[in-house]
């Protein structure tokens, strides 16, 4: 599997690799030294981590850390030929789903030895769960990112709906319904004026993946011999259904939406082209900077179902190259990130929510400016995402599932052929890498 991995290798990832382990891990007098590659981008979030980088040398002068930047765009790469140059940064910020080949690999530490009771106590084992794999934990997930509605206020009024909050959420055929109210030929011309939603479907796979969960879907699950399967029955195709239904059938939604990125709608929803968007969670602060003055915008639930709100995310994670000299050390230094003040300062730093108990009660977080209530309401019924630890998802996911997805939400496949393609032609990819 290596020989196969560092065929992937970039020349790009080499100048990860020149910038990082050409220090000693130990000077003569027995200080120890870790590398952080981080891949926070936005300033405030740069701003915190390398403050809190400043106050953990200061603190603790016998185990100094280096920040090293790296990029959320050619991370895989970087890490793989670090991996394999034996090289690899002490610390590694990533996301749970990129975590499956590396620690499948064995290119990671399993951090179970050493993570402190009191950390393990902090983050959910629903979060737990994203980083865990055959008993082990390979990374501390401590940001996540669920999906909201972002709603244009006047709009809403306008309509007169009901507004949903966590505890009394819209079930699906009511975000359906509303769609419909929402949307209007305010001219009278024959053409929509304002549609009820935009989906942007420029990358449909984890969406349509992680929202199956709020109707009990799975896609992924495992046989009875422990192997990863694909399953699409109603549950899994219930969200799909209604996106397809309403863009070529209800025309709640624009046709063009489905090639869209997140960013792409936000000029049609600021002149009030769609009246809502389910977007990630940190696009607020895109909102928030870019909207003109004096527009109105809410941050709501997504639909669920009988059972709550559910929904599948992967988390940011932190983890410690299995080749690191001071595996405790590095443990220690990601529990000092995660402790709940210091990771209150990272998620409001990447406008995302914190994995910690204690981090989701802090005022900053609890405040119901920008929606940040709203993403503490929901994070009870965040779930691990159905793709974490399947081998053979990256693959199931480019050359099956977001071609397949594209063509069914522009009305090219009905539902019983996109199941073909997901699951007939999907498990034979899985089956390769479960031999």
């Amino acid at each position: 599997m290596r020989t196969l991995l560092a065929g992937a290798a970039t020349t790009l990832a080499l100048s990860l690799l020149a910038g990082c382990g050409t220090a000693p891990d130990t000077t003569a007098d027995g200080e120890i030294r870790l590398e952080l590659l981080s891949l926070a981008w936005q300033k405030e979030s740069v701003e915190a981590n390398k403050r809190l980088v400043r106050q953990w040398n200061e603190d603790h002068p016998g185990v100094q850390v280096r920040y090293v930047q790296g990029s959320w765009d050619s991370i895989h790469d970087q890490l793989l030929t670090s991996f394999l140059g034996g090289e690899a940064p002490d610390i590694i910020h990533d996301d749970a789903s990129d975590l499956t080949d590396f620690a499948h690999g064995g290119y990671l530490a399993d951090l179970t030895p050493y993570l402190p009771k009191r950390l393990r106590d902090d983050i959910p084992q629903e979060s737990w769960e994203t980083t865990s794999y055959d008993e082990g934990v390979y990374g501390v997930p401590f940001l996540q990112e669920p999906r909201v509605l972002i709603a244009n206020t006047k709009l809403l009024k306008e309509s007169g709906v009901r507004l949903p909050t966590a505890q009394r959420p819209w079930s699906w055929q009511d975000f359906e319904d509303i769609s419909k109210k929402l949307t209007r030929d305010v001219d009278g011309d024959g053409r929509t004026d304002t549609y009820g939603v935009a989906w942007a479907m420029k990358e449909p796979v984890a969406q349509s993946v992680n929202l199956a969960l709020s109707t009990g879907g799975k896609v992924f699950t495992k046989d009875g011999d422990g192997k990863n399967r694909i399953r699409y029955d109603t549950a899994e195709s219930s969200v799909p259904e209604l996106v397809r239904r309403q863009v070529n059938e209800d025309r709640t939604a624009p046709r063009n939406g489905l090639g869209m990125s997140g960013s792409d709608t936000l000029p049609g929803f600021f002149g009030g082209r769609y009246a809502m968007l389910p977007l990630n969670f940190s696009y607020r602060q895109q909102v928030r900077q870019q909207a003109p003055e004096g527009f109105g915008w809410t941050v709501l639930p997504m639909p669920g179902d009988s059972t709550g709100l559910t929904q599948g995310v992967a988390p940011q994670t932190l983890s410690v190259s299995r080749d690191s000299a001071h595996k405790k050390a590095a443990v220690d230094f990601i529990a000092y990130l995660n402790q709940a003040d210091h990771q209150v300062e990272l998620a409001t730093g990447d406008w995302l929510l914190p994995t910690s108990r204690e981090a989701l009660k802090d005022p900053a977080v609890n405040t119901r400016r920008y929606g940040w209530r709203t993403g503490v309401d929901i994070a009870a019924g965040l779930r691990p995402s159905p793709v974490l630890g399947v081998l053979g998802f990256a693959e199931w996911k480019d050359k099956i599932a977001t071609p397949a997805y594209q063509e069914y939400y522009n009305g090219a496949l009905g539902t019983d052929e996109l199941r073909t393609r997901l699951v007939a032609d999907g498990n034979r990819i899985l089956d390769r890498y479960q031999r």
